[in-house]
């Protein structure tokens, strides 16, 4: 049994982002998140991150419905949706306390990096599911 490319390929493009995000996210835990540029680039780094995810995830999707792995689509099609709809949710709780702090809220801060956590964490239990369907995906059907 041969691997299937087209799968290979979709694994491949979805753990890049996956995959840097992962190693890129743990350097905000090193710096204090009420210092307005170092929060800003931790924004845009989730922003980058689900628009990414968004965009590999639906190619990835399509490429495996062309192939005819409707469950492994399936599994794809989760993860691209989370990152549609997790998106709003997810950047609306960040630009809440990005606000609340430049309000004054001392808490604005602690609260940010509990979204940091999660975000990190949300992203690892998705890598680690996708880097434990890949035996599964990637053999011919």
């Amino acid at each position: 049994m041969t691997p299937d490319a087209v799968a290979v390929a979709v694994m491949i493009i979805l753990l890049f982002p996956m995959g840097y995000f992962t190693l890129a996210s743990p350097a905000f835990l090193l710096v204090r998140l009420d210092i307005q540029p170092v929060a800003q680039l931790l924004r845009g780094m989730f922003n980058a991150h689900f628009l990414v995810m968004r965009v590999a995830g639906a190619i990835g999707t399509v490429a495996l419905l062309l192939d005819g792995r409707l469950l492994a689509a399936f599994g794809v099609g989760m993860i691209t949706a989370l990152a549609i709809w997790g998106r709003p949710w997810f950047m609306q709780r960040v630009d809440d306390q990005l606000s609340a702090r430049d309000a004054g809220d001392a808490e604005a801060a602690r609260r940010l990096r509990r979204l940091h956590w999660s975000g990190m964490l949300g992203n690892a239990v998705l890598l680690v599911a996708l880097v434990a369907g890949i035996p599964y995906v990637a053999m011919p059907a």
